[in-house]
C-alpha cells in the first residue's frame, strides 16, 4: 500500500501504521479512509495529500 504526504505540513499517512490518534487501524489504505478524513496534524483534507 502507498504512503501519502500532506502538502501543507508534511505529515505522512502510512497504511502499515494507521493513525492511532484517529482510531485508524493498520492496514487501512488511504483510498479507504472516509471522504471527510483530515490530517491529524494540521486538519488538511484528503485532497491536499500526495502519493509518496
Amino acid at each position: 500500500m502507498d504512503k501519502y504526504t500532506c502538502g501543507i505540513c508534511g505529515h505522512t499517512y502510512d497504511p502499515a501504521v494507521g493513525e492511532e490518534k484517529q482510531n485508524i487501524q493498520p492496514g487501512v489504505a488511504f483510498e479507504d479512509l472516509p471522504d471527510d478524513w483530515t490530517c491529524p496534524v494540521c486538519g488538511a483534507g484528503k485532497a491536499m495529500f500526495r502519493k509518496v
